[in-house]
């Protein structure tokens, strides 16, 4: 049995490696993210709600909405989801000795990261970009192509939401790619024939929820998504100076990670960051939370 809303919510970590990588990317693309965990508590957080009669009518409605199967919810979550252990699985596997010795927070990792390629990385990105897409039109109900609204809303992206984006780019983008990230990846998509997408394990992982009609038509609506946020990205990344090494650094301060072997820093991002399930959990929340007040 799949679980509550409220269990996925009262279960979301205080502390750990995501939420001190997704804090000090905080610090660096101010974006107002605050750590809300517990049902009851982000309820009261985001409605200012102190009546329990009050509260309660809320947590009910909530719950209600997202078991609706005629609704988004539940398969947004499941995508959120999804895409953190489809990538994550591209980060392990193999070579114990590629790291220095000053990360002793990555413990029994070690051993079990590997870097890589270059071409799936750059897939990982699009595909998760697509999941971002795919997921904003779920929750909103509105039909899963609809690129165009995505990226009207993504100007007013805040709190858990910009964080996501923000880490998408960083910790998927000028991490393991560099500046030029997002040719890097646009390239790839574009020469990439349909039986090697089919190898990624993260297209593989929520291909079913893709919009198209084969691998193919799959792909190209990958590039369309990716090629139509290309100037938020961009701008993104200016606006806030962000760097591959200031992005290194950074996370270096929280997670103590190695900033001398790039790609591996990538493999450990994908293995030991959740924060696609982690900031998708408080996404889903804040929505059903701020449905259900509106709707008693």
């Amino acid at each position: 049995m799949s679980k509550t809303i409220y269990q996925y919510v009262d279960e979301l970590p205080k502390g750990g490696i995501t939420v001190s990588a997704l804090k000090a990317l905080d610090a660096i693309v101010p974006g107002k993210w605050e750590n809300l965990v517990g049902f009851t508590d982000t309820i009261k957080a985001l409605t200012g709600e102190t009546d329990e009669a009050m509260i309660q009518a809320i947590g009910d409605r909530a719950v209600h909405l997202y078991n609706d199967k005629s609704e988004g919810y539940q398969r947004a979550m499941w995508l959120y989801q999804t895409v953190d252990s489809a990538s994550g699985a591209l980060g392990t596997a193999a070579i114990a000795n590629q790291f220095s010795d000053n990360i002793p927070i990555l413990g029994n990792l070690i051993g079990k990261l590997t870097p890589k390629p270059e071409q799936a990385q750059s897939l990982d990105l699009g595909v998760k970009l697509v999941a971002e897409v795919v997921t904003f039109c779920l929750i909103n109900g509105i039909p899963g192509d609809s690129i165009g609204d995505f990226l009207a809303a993504l100007t007013d992206y805040g709190g858990e939401a910009r964080i996501r984006m923000a880490a998408l780019v960083c910790f998927d983008g000028l991490v393991p790619l560099g500046a030029p990230f997002i040719e890097k990846v646009l390239q790839t998509i574009d020469h990439t024939p349909p039986n090697e997408l089919e190898k990624n394990s993260t297209f593989k992982g929520i291909n079913e929820l893709i919009p198209g009609n084969d691998t193919k038509s799959k792909r190209n609506f990958i590039g369309e998504s990716f090629d139509s946020v290309k100037g938020w990205m961009s701008s993104f990344v200016s606006e806030n100076e962000l760097t591959q090494d200031k992005v290194l650094n950074t996370l270096s301060s929280a997670v103590e990670i190695s900033t001398d072997k790039l790609n591996y820093a990538g493999a450990f991002l994908d293995m030991a960051v959740k924060y696609y399930a982690h900031t998708g959990t408080q996404t889903l929340a804040r929505r059903l939370i701020e449905r259900s007040l509106a709707e008693i």
